[in-house]
């Protein structure tokens, strides 16, 4: 994190300027994008809107974006949930221990989850929306929605109500939606956009191909994307709202085009339209030696003796002394979450400091994926699972099978997932002796990978193999975790939670809405509505409207 603390300062003045007196003209507009002065809006300056909002999804940019994406991205989500999922154990200590690692909300980086997945796609989704609706071109507004919802979807489930319906309207203060309208106003969006794009993707017809990152224009991906992401969002309210949950599930799956079903349907920043972006986790692993292997995602890869442990995982450093040999004959360990030791670097005589840990398995040009097939075959057998085939277009057990199968073809690894079912192997225990860098863990549950048992014991096996399919996305991770209470995770260590609010094993539910949003007047009015909308305290114990079943 060498350069965060410029980062951060600039961030967070930013987002007290712009939030200040809730001035969402300001908060809606992106400093670094062209003005309607600055470019026709043709082509060019369209094509240029489509490439910020992907680039916004999750914050990532090319080598000529320097650092500020990966510093971006680093406050936003690795130091958030990449951590809260047990995905990734950080090198370091932030703030003195008082940060997010220890459950307490650090107010500059809640602003940058905000203002990266929120502020900035909207100022580009009301300019190219704008453009199309002049322009006479619907299938680019459809593709803006899409966009806007990727991003916004993982801000309504980090903070909760969200200003949605109003949003991009010509008004200073702007009200908040309650999580239920916009989930509902986000399948609709969705629906209509897959209505839009579906002619399109039937006749060839491209879509801003020389500027669209993920597709290349590739309409028929986007419909299945816009599917699959309907039915990530159907399944999420499917304990509170099963009625409109089943409405829009079966819309998906009965598509005629349908959902992501093998590895090229896969859907993400990296490479694409003749533009490679930076993968920023290798950034924060690699450059500012920050990211390593979080303990419950290690626990289950070498309990089950997964295929794909070598790559999702480096091995440790050949110097770690605590290293544990794994099936594969390589060593690996992994960094607990709350740990209070300062990061110590390659000149330590302490060979079982973090620094020597194992690092994600990731690379600069490996792409920050939104959403793959595995999650879909997933949500397809918890569909099928409680509602019938016909919901999932398939039986649960081989959906399940599928998954696995999708996610070992996915990460290029081979074995057989009917032996990897039957082992009858159970997550590990993770026991680490050392004076300074000691920790001891069992093992998160005594689950098998055998599709077998009662219905919420299937649940349960589902969500875990989603969960190790969908590494590193510890965002959808994190969400998935509130709302079913799967997987098992380790817990925080003793003594490092400075948050008496949070339960240990029930961990951080939500991000607290930025200190700027509380002002005065109309926009305290608007604050303290949405509040109410919440349903509970503006803090991080606090359920989601969907994760108050866990």
């Amino acid at each position: 994190m060498k350069k965060i603390s410029q980062y951060i300062l600039f961030t967070a003045a930013f987002a007290v300027l712009a939030l200040a007196s809730c001035d969402y003209e300001k908060i809606n507009t992106n400093p670094f994008e062209m003005t309607d002065k600055e470019g026709i809006m043709d082509g060019i300056a369209m094509g240029g809107l489509v490439t910020a909002m992907e680039k916004s999804v999750f914050p990532t940019g090319t080598q000529a974006d320097d650092t500020g994406p990966v510093n971006a991205y680093q406050t936003a989500y690795n130091l958030s949930a990449d951590a809260w999922s047990g995905y990734i154990g950080v090198n370091n200590t932030f703030q003195g221990g008082n940060c997010h690692l220890n459950y307490v909300i650090v107010d500059s980086w809640v602003a940058t989850t905000f203002s990266n997945s929120y502020t900035n796609l909207l100022d580009s989704w009301k300019k190219l929306t704008a453009s199309a609706n002049e322009n006479n071109t619907p299938e680019i507004a459809a593709l803006a929605q899409i966009l806007k919802v990727s991003g916004w979807h993982k801000v309504l489930e980090s903070f909760g109500p969200i200003p949605y319906t109003a949003a991009g309207k010509e008004t200073i203060n702007v009200p908040f939606d309650s999580e239920e309208t916009v989930y509902t106003e986000m399948l609709k969006d969705l629906a209509e956009a897959v209505e839009e794009l579906t002619p399109k993707a039937e006749s060839g017809v491209k879509v801003m191909p020389a500027y669209d990152l993920v597709y290349e224009g590739d309409a028929t991906k986007w419909v299945k994307y816009a599917n699959s992401l309907m039915l990530r969002l159907a399944m999420r309210i499917r304990t509170v709202k099963p009625e409109l949950a089943k409405q829009y599930a079966k819309l998906a799956v009965d598509h005629s085009i349908g959902l992501m079903t093998e590895a090229g349907d896969a859907a993400g920043a990296g490479r694409g339209a003749g533009v490679v972006l930076r993968n920023p986790m290798f950034w924060i692993a690699d450059n500012y030696n920050d990211a390593r292997v979080g303990t419950s995602i290690l626990s289950y890869l070498m309990g089950y003796q997964d295929p794909r442990l070598s790559a999702y995982c480096q091995p440790a450093n050949n110097s770690c002394t605590v290293a544990v040999t794994a099936f594969d004959g390589k060593k690996y360990q992994a960094v607990p979450l709350g740990h209070s030791n300062t990061r110590s670097d390659a000149s330590s005589t302490d060979y079982s400091s973090y620094y020597y840990y194992s690092k994600p398995n990731i690379q600069g040009d490996t792409p920050l994926y939104w959403m793959r097939a595995s999650e879909v075959y997933f949500l397809r057998a918890e569909a099928a699972l409680y509602w019938g085939v016909e919901y999932g277009k398939g039986d649960a057990a081989a959906l399940y099978k599928q998954g696995i199968e999708t996610s070992f073809q996915e990460n290029g690894v081979t074995g057989s997932v009917d032996t990897y079912m039957a082992s009858g192997k159970i997550p590990a225990a993770n026991k680490v002796t050392s004076p300074k860098f000691g920790f001891d863990y069992l093992a998160p549950c005594q689950t098998t990978a055998k599709f077998d048992g009662s219905q919420e014991e299937k649940l349960e096996k589902i969500i875990i193999q989603k969960y190790i399919s969908l590494y590193p996305n510890g965002q959808e991770a994190w969400t998935e975790f509130r709302r079913t209470g799967y997987p098992k995770l380790n817990p925080i260590l003793p003594g490092g939670n400075h948050n008496s609010n949070i339960d240990v094993t029930r961990a951080v539910r939500r991000m607290t809405y930025p200190v700027s949003f509380n002002g005065t007047g109309q926009s305290q009015e608007i604050y303290q509505d949405a509040v109410q909308k919440l349903g509970g305290p503006d803090n991080a114990a606090t359920d989601l409207w969907w994760a108050k079943k866990n």
